[in-house]
């Protein structure tokens, strides 16, 4: 789904976050986009076998160990272990597989989306909430790329 009538219901309605991938080291890109979407009212879930917490979060090493409801899956993974990731989503009963800038794979996605959940691949969650939700303007997404003016 990249239209943004769908993007912007799974952003208001999906408010529990696992972040699969998500790194305790402040300049990756997992780290960013989790803090930003803690300060933006949602709560994060850390999922990574090599932390025991991230953002003072309590870490889990897969999705399946995750006691909470999910709500959307936001996946920092290669493309190719999507598959799995799909499969766990659907196992925990998430309601969104997510797959963050450059992470495509559309056998998991339509087996995702055949399972009833909403698929969002190759979009980075945090520039998306930013760009509809007016939040352009933090750290790390003002770069002048996104902008109405035309290409010289």
């Amino acid at each position: 789904m990249d239209d943004i009538k769908s993007l912007r219901r799974i952003l208001k309605q999906n408010h529990v976050v696992a972040v699969v991938g998500l790194s305790a080291n402040w300049w990756r890109p997992s780290y960013f986009v989790a803090k930003y979407l803690k300060e933006n009212g949602y709560r994060v879930i850390p999922v990574n076998p090599a932390y025991q917490e991230v953002l003072g979060e309590k870490c889990y090493a897969t999705l399946l160990d995750v006691p909470d409801k999910i709500d959307m899956v936001d996946c920092f993974r290669k493309s190719e272990e999507i598959p799995a990731l799909a499969a766990d989503a659907m196992r925990v009963g998430a309601k969104c597989l997510w797959m963050q800038l450059g992470v495509i794979n559309e056998a998991a996605g339509a087996s995702a989306k055949a399972a009833g959940l909403d698929v969002v691949m190759d979009r980075c969650v945090k520039i998306e909430h930013g760009r509809l939700f007016g939040g352009l303007h933090f750290a790390g997404v003002n770069t002048g790329v996104i902008s109405a003016k035309r290409a010289v």
